[in-house]
């Protein structure tokens, strides 16, 4: 077990049509009756100009919104060796969202387009790309998010200096029902930042002030 502390530098919560950073609620759109409306919604807000986003499947288009949520403003780069920056993600439905949407496709024409998000790890290949990240990172199914494993997962890679910075979390889409909590994590204690604990990543995802 890790003795080193490290800590929670910054946090990006979206659900129920709701997205808050670092505990404070920056959107909310109630109009929206779909999850993809409402990360549409969130992508035209924000004023993002990313033209590969309308390619994603929703499971990747959450995962972009709240990590570029996440990284701007509280992400130096240019600290960070590529290899030294990696990516730790779980959720309870796998790609199951779009391999829904490939099976229906197969009936007519089977989509190529589709196919390319029936893995979950694609999320973490659309945020590395975005932000040149090259270092360690997995993605694992769990029936519901386990902070303690995913405490021990990427104290692991920091003890062992296999990455220096990590982005961690849940982020999962079954239809219209979504949740996302996404984590930086560093080894220097900054202003505001939190101890990295499985207690503050569960009362983060959950709403719950610290």
């Amino acid at each position: 077990m890790s003795t080193s502390k490290y800590y929670i530098s910054a946090s990006s919560i979206v659900s129920n049509h709701t997205l808050v950073k670092n505990q404070q609620q920056l959107y909310v759109d109630d109009v929206v009756d779909n999850a993809p409306a409402f990360f549409l919604s969130v992508y035209q807000h924000f004023g993002f100009n990313y033209p590969k986003f309308y390619k994603m499947d929703n499971l990747s288009k959450l995962g972009w919104l709240t990590a570029e949520v996440l990284l701007k403003d509280s992400f130096d780069k240019a600290r960070y060796q590529p290899n030294q920056t990696g990516v730790i993600l779980a959720n309870a439905n796998s790609s199951l969202d779009a391999d829904l949407r490939y099976f229906e496709s197969v009936a007519d024409i089977p989509s190529p387009a589709l196919f390319v998000y029936t893995l979950p790890n694609i999320v973490i290949g659309e945020i590395c790309i975005r932000h040149g990240f090259k270092g360690e990172n997995a993605f694992y199914i769990q029936e519901q998010f386990d902070a303690d494993f995913i405490v021990g997962q990427v104290s692991y890679l920091l003890d062992q200096n296999l990455l220096q910075a990590c982005i961690c979390g849940w982020v999962d889409v079954l239809k219209d029902n979504y949740k996302a909590g996404l984590f930086l994590i560093e080894k220097e204690q900054k202003e505001n930042s939190l101890d990295f604990s499985a207690i503050n990543l569960n009362c983060l995802l959950e709403g719950k002030q610290i």
